[in-house]
């Protein structure tokens, strides 16, 4: 009667064991798909997996597809959660780790002891032979809380992959919007060296007839001189940008060499995101504020597992088989139970009480950071729109009012070309500044995108329940 009840518990352990080992591919596609999903609400991109040759040709086509006109801001997105080589290393570490978890919701194997004793008794050989098959009752009865820690670390992988997903969809952007301002500053600056050399040509012809001044004619050429520098660093910019760019888009030697952006960023939106849906949506679907809930809720169900775990930390079942020559076979089963005398689970107790109690402040101040951190990221937004939307209806067309006066000035000659040439030196000032504000409003709309999405950090840890 000792043997029946073990093999209920052998049988229903050996199913499990089973039913787990074959859930671990079907757990890493959930998870991917799972992440898929919140990419594509969030990001508007989906991401690729590329585990199959084809799968690989046919990202190749695309990427190939994107680059062949000049690459907007959503392609950047596109190509890099598709093509990147560092962001599939990012989903097989994934895939691995979510093996990982997997493993550890599995039981023990059971233990097999085989024993044999020979003696000679009266010239003859008594043989004993002993076997038993042994398994851990403790870790049948925690099966479900494996199960649970297994779940809640699927669930931590999810959110952890998908927030640096999202990490490099935003880092893939803010590389485009520099390198497309790089190369319009670039540009821009091709444009002014060839106002200034034309300055200090004219005014090296003007002094060589006596119509010009020595002072007057250095002016003119150190401002072409300063030209060729700025132009020097602006090239140097839009090179080192591109590369940036190159890199966040995981692009070959070839794929690098086909790459064209467009002349310029994108237009200011016409009115800035409402702050009061930003602050909603932020506190919905921030990745570190459902993590930390999520670390509280599980901490909370593993206390009662530590008050019963602190009293009795190991207890083994077992069937066993004896046999002696000239006797009956002997069956029967063995149990192993430590007694709690010298550790009564005080500290134990102690150590899970303050770790959720922790758990608790820290998931509190993850949602202070959380609203903090998104209010701060909406005020720079909110700052560089205004700052853009006052350069472009405000400096701007006033700085072109200018110039038109000046050039109808110069027409009627009531002012000459040195004249006109330092008005236009002028706007070479205000027209940088317009650039730089456009480029800081499209990095701040990249910035405040990441902060609705939040990316948890790895300050919390979950202490698994061990058993001896």
């Amino acid at each position: 009667m000792a043997k029946r009840p073990w093999t209920g518990r052998a049988a229903f352990a050996t199913a499990a064991s089973l039913a787990l080992a074959g859930c671990a591919g079907t757990q890493i596609d959930r998870n991917f798909s799972d992440v898929q999903q919140q990419s594509r609400e969030s990001l508007g991109a989906d991401v690729k997996w590329l585990t199959t040759d084809e799968a690989r040709r046919q990202a190749q086509v695309d990427v190939d597809t994107l680059l062949a006109q000049p690459l907007d801001g959503d392609g950047a997105v596109r190509i890099a959660l598709a093509y990147s080589p560092a962001l599939q290393a990012m989903l097989y570490d994934a895939a691995a780790s979510s093996a990982t978890a997997t493993q550890s919701a599995r039981l023990p194997n059971p233990v097999f002891a085989f024993e044999r004793l020979a003696q000679n008794v009266g010239g003859m050989q008594e043989l004993e032979i002993t076997r038993s098959l042994s398994i851990s009752l403790l870790d049948l009865l925690m099966l479900p809380a494996r199960l649970r820690l297994a779940d809640y670390q699927q669930q931590q992988g999810r959110i952890s992959l998908t927030a640096s997903v999202a990490q490099a969809a935003v880092e893939a952007r803010q590389a485009w919007v520099n390198a497309v301002a790089a190369q319009q500053s670039a540009q821009y600056a091709q444009q002014v060296k060839a106002t200034a050399d034309a300055s200090a040509e004219i005014a090296r012809r003007m002094q060589a007839v006596g119509n010009f001044s020595k002072v007057q004619r250095a002016r003119e050429q150190a401002f072409a001189a300063d030209a060729v520098t700025q132009l020097a660093r602006a090239m140097q910019a839009r090179r080192s940008s591109r590369e940036v760019l190159v890199r966040a888009l995981g692009l070959s030697d070839q794929q690098a060499a086909s790459l064209k952006l467009p002349d310029r960023l994108p237009d200011l939106p016409a009115a800035p995101r409402d702050e009061s849906t930003v602050s909603q949506t932020a506190m919905g679907q921030r990745l570190d504020v459902r993590l930390a809930r999520a670390n509280l809720d599980f901490i909370a169900r593993e206390q009662g597992l530590t008050t019963v775990t602190s009293f009795v930390n190991a207890f083994e079942v077992g069937v066993k088989q004896d046999k002696q020559t000239g006797l009956p076979r002997q069956r029967g089963y063995d149990l192993s139970v430590p007694l709690p005398i010298f550790d009564f689970g005080e500290a134990a107790r102690s150590r899970a009480q303050s770790t959720y109690m922790a758990a608790v402040y820290r998931t509190a101040q993850v949602t202070v950071d959380a609203g903090s951190q998104v209010r701060e990221s909406y005020g720079a937004y909110r700052t560089a729109y205004d700052i853009l939307k006052h350069y472009r209806d405000e400096i701007v067309p006033l700085r072109k009012t200018i110039a038109e006066e000046n050039v109808l000035r110069y027409n009627g000659m009531l002012i000459g070309v040195f004249e006109l040439l330092a008005d236009s030196r002028e706007q070479i000032g205000s027209v940088i500044q317009a650039i730089d504000a456009q480029r800081d409003f499209w990095l701040a709309d990249a910035a405040l995108q990441a902060a609705l999405i939040g990316r948890p950090m790895n300050t919390m840890s979950v202490r698994r329940t061990e058993t001896p």
